[in-house]
């Protein structure tokens, strides 16, 4: 598996940093790995670097190790509980103020509903803010017992016809016409 001296190490069967590279996942990836990122999946696909199911926990990796995560259409295929805990696994791998880029398809697109592997509910912006503690205070919500702390930011892929519209136009597109924003685009700072 680690044909190459950057790609991550694994050392008793962890992943860890190359020598002094950093640990950059790319979680979910199948055959589609991101440029100079490690891909671990559930698949053997030729891409992936560590074969890993990803609702296993913990990971085989260090607290606090992990650069940057990239997660891009596989959040979805996870169970409202299965998001919660793999939040909560990357909040634990990733270095304070790292960075995690999350894609899912849009809420209010078909994308989201195409796929019978896609799991309920489909994925929205407001989601995120489950994550965060300072919300999770502030509306009394402790008791979900959450146990990770992101600030995220967020944009759109959008249908060709709206992306070249105005962004008013778009705005109101996104929230009241289906299938403008094909995909939502979250970065996630790790707090703390």
């Amino acid at each position: 598996m680690v044909e190459q001296a950057t790609r991550a190490a694994i050392v008793p069967k962890r992943i860890q940093a190359p020598e002094g590279k950093p640990l950059r996942l790319d979680l979910g990836c199948g055959d589609n790995k991101a440029e100079g990122y490690y891909g671990i999946d559930i698949a053997a696909c030729a891409a992936v670097d560590y074969t890993h199911d990803l609702n296993a926990f913990p990971w085989p990796i260090d607290d606090a190790t992990v650069d940057e995560i990239r997660c891009s259409h596989f959040f979805e295929h996870l169970t409202g509980a299965q998001r919660i805990r793999f939040m909560e696994e990357c909040f634990r791998v990733l270095k304070a103020g790292a960075k995690m880029a999350i894609a899912v398809p849009h809420h209010n697109s078909n994308r989201a509903i195409q796929d019978p592997t896609h799991q309920w509910p489909p994925v929205c912006e407001q989601s995120f803010l489950y994550f965060n503690a300072k919300w999770m205070e502030d509306n009394k919500l402790q008791h979900y017992g959450i146990k990770c702390d992101f600030d995220f930011s967020y944009g759109y892929s959008m249908d060709p016809d709206v992306a070249v519209r105005n962004a008013e136009y778009q705005q109101y597109a996104i929230k009241h016409l289906s299938n403008s924003a094909l995909d939502l685009h979250v970065t996630l700072t790790k707090r703390g």
